[in-house]
């Protein structure tokens, strides 16, 4: 599961960085992400360090993809304000 959480940080870091039009989807697969890293970390002590940096990967990932979630969404309402 250490692992899991390691890859899906970053999944929602490559979705946050190439894709950020679906960047709903990415700060899902973060949640789920730190989710699983916290779980692991409570449990098992043998791969700490794993859900460590799935966790920090999915943080920083739930970060990117709102930002640049937030930012389409207000592209695309200053496009819609200035086509008025």
């Amino acid at each position: 599961m250490a692992i899991a959480s390691l890859v899906l940080g970053i999944v929602s870091l490559i979705i946050g960085i190439f894709i950020s039009s679906v960047g709903w989807l990415g700060a899902l697969i973060a949640i789920v992400g730190i989710i699983l890293g916290a779980y692991v970390r409570k449990k098992h002590d043998d791969q700490y360090k794993i859900a460590t940096a799935g966790m920090v990967c999915s943080i920083i990932g739930i970060v990117i993809n709102l930002i640049f979630y937030i930012a389409c969404i207000a592209c695309a309402g200053a496009f819609a304000a200035s086509a008025l």
